[in-house]
């Protein structure tokens, strides 16, 4: 099938607050251009229900070792990350996330604007939990067309979709961020974005899966 034959989505299941997920990122938008398929951004929450725990209420082995991880993969894909942030962990990803939300609803773009919120937290040292810190970001993403934004994220179509991303991750068996779905397979990590990749190819060209 050729690639024009079939269109295709990724559906990105993430935490906006995730260092995972802010890693990942460019090859994510990467991917998505030359594959020329689509990104649905799904923030979400901790996902408690299939296992999900807060990195801070995790064992100190395993949080020193979130760390050495986070800089390994920053020294690997040369990007500027802060390993402990000043605004993290956020005291809330709520508004921002349904800010992102809001985006999609008004037809904006909500990847350039995700990308804006996570890279204020992990490499310039903003509070993303800050409404005044959110509204300029969204300005900085979108300019002139983020209008009042922060405030449409409280509309209850908003509120209703932030929940329904956590219905469908928990139904679909999601644990963790980031988690990419193409095609119903899930993809746990940013380190599996290769697969993704393969995976797109494979079902538009029927090319033989290597991971």
């Amino acid at each position: 099938m050729s690639r024009e034959a079939r269109s295709m989505t990724i559906e990105v299941y993430y935490g906006i607050s995730s260092p995972w997920a802010y890693l990942g990122m460019p090859r994510l938008r990467a991917i998505a251009a030359e594959e020329g398929v689509a990104l649905a951004l799904k923030p979400i929450r901790i996902i408690e229900a299939n296992g999900g725990i807060p990195l801070r209420t995790r064992p100190i082995a395993r949080q020193a070792y979130h760390v050495v991880e986070l800089k390994r993969w920053r020294a690997y894909l040369g990007m500027t990350l802060n390993v402990a942030p000043k605004y993290y962990p956020c005291r809330t990803i709520e508004p921002a996330a349904r800010m992102v939300i809001a985006a999609q609803r008004a037809g904006m773009d909500d990847v350039a604007l995700s990308w804006a919120i996570q890279r204020a937290l992990w490499a310039e040292e903003r509070d993303i939990a800050d409404d005044e810190t959110l509204a300029a970001l969204a300005r900085e993403a979108l300019g002139a067309t983020a209008g009042d934004l922060r405030h449409l994220a409280d509309a209850p179509e908003c509120v209703a979709a932030w929940d329904a991303n956590l219905a469908d991750a928990e139904r679909m068996g999601i644990f963790g961020t980031p988690t990419y779905v193409v095609d119903g397979e899930l993809f746990w990590g940013q380190d599996r974005l290769d697969c993704v990749r393969r995976r797109i190819r494979g079902l538009r060209f029927g090319e033989p899966a290597a991971c």
